[in-house]
């Protein structure tokens, strides 16, 4: 007997599907993340970002009261972010307008690293002077301009430019920026060890598909036309249009930018990671590394950026692991 009904293939929340304008993110001005660490004295990083290595997977006994398997050993899937220093190459202001943000003045490090020539046209004057951000009276924000160190990583020469948000208030904001200036920013100084992170990256890109893989439609019967992965009708004679983002049709899929939301963070170490064999196509984490709960968007390599939750603001007890999978991949 036929299904009464089927919801409808698709969203329009993503629309167009087209692809990413570059390949990694960025996260936007969030007022729900400034409202949750807006009376927060305290500043710190509430980015970071990392190259996903691959995944595997911990055994641990779960803690939980009141759990069916409190008391019990159990394993979970994580992924692997290769999280290698970001180096604070600048600090930029922000006035508010009222076509919203803009850019007030900009400050450089002293000493720039050469790598950061193949990202950007590097100013010839080496330094900034920092006596006149001095008054903050038109200033609406300030933040950290970092770039990415994959040379620590995997040997990718060509660096990512991101901009960091922070916490506290604006005093505070400047000071920690002048104090970061020049020098090297760890994921230890951004989040801790059980907590919960959103996570922005861009997704794997499967090219030109048709819809029944892009939209998940039902194949048609042997009699149906001649033709089975293709959808029963464009719509309505009327309106004489077909109406966008209403009828799946074939076109791009993959490479565009998705949030994923509450992944906790089980474990931030600093030794490295190494799997027999290292992890495939990618080879072995060196130092500083994320285990993320549950799978992130994106290949092997790719930067994958994470952020303050503040859809969950609790801070859960880390995760007891007595083991990791560290086993050959190949």
């Amino acid at each position: 007997m036929a299904k009464g009904h089927k919801p409808k293939a698709g969203s329009r929340a993503y629309w167009p599907r087209k692809r990413a304008k570059r390949i990694y993110p960025r996260f936007k001005h969030s007022k729900e993340l400034e409202r949750v660490v807006g009376g927060t004295k305290e500043t710190k990083p509430l980015e970071f970002g990392g190259y996903k290595a691959g995944m595997t997977n911990v055994v641990f006994t779960d803690s939980r009261k009141g759990s069916h398997t409190q008391g019990q050993d159990l394993s979970k899937a994580v992924s692997v972010i290769d999280c290698p220093p970001l180096l604070v190459f600048g600090i930029k202001l922000y006035r508010k307008t009222h076509s919203g943000y803009e850019t007030y003045g900009m400050a450089f490090a002293q000493d720039l690293k050469k790598d950061l020539i193949r990202k950007l046209d590097v100013p010839k004057k080496k330094g900034s002077d920092l006596s006149k951000f001095e008054g903050l009276e038109r200033v609406a924000d300030i933040r950290l301009l970092v770039h990415t160190q994959p040379r620590e990583g995997f040997g990718k020469k060509k660096p990512e430019v991101l901009e960091v948000d922070l916490s506290g208030t604006l005093e505070n904001k400047l000071n920690y920026a002048k104090e970061k200036l020049g020098k090297e920013l760890d994921i230890s100084e951004a989040f801790t060890e059980g907590e919960y992170v959103d996570v922005n990256a861009v997704t794997k890109g499967k090219g030109y598909q048709g819809v029944v893989k892009r939209f998940g439609v039902r194949i048609r019967s042997r009699k149906n036309k001649g033709k089975r992965r293709h959808i029963g009708t464009m719509g309505p004679v009327t309106p004489g249009r077909v109406l966008p983002g209403k009828i799946a049709q074939a076109g791009q899929l993959g490479l565009q930018t998705r949030t994923e939301f509450n992944k906790r963070l089980v474990r931030i170490g600093k030794e490295g990671l190494k799997v027999k064999g290292g992890f495939l196509r990618y080879g072995d984490v060196k130092k500083n590394y994320v285990l993320l709960e549950g799978s992130v968007p994106g290949p092997k390599k790719r930067l994958v950026l994470f952020r303050k939750s503040f859809r969950k603001t609790e801070t859960k007890e880390p995760i007891e692991i007595k083991s990791v999978f560290l086993e050959s991949q190949q």
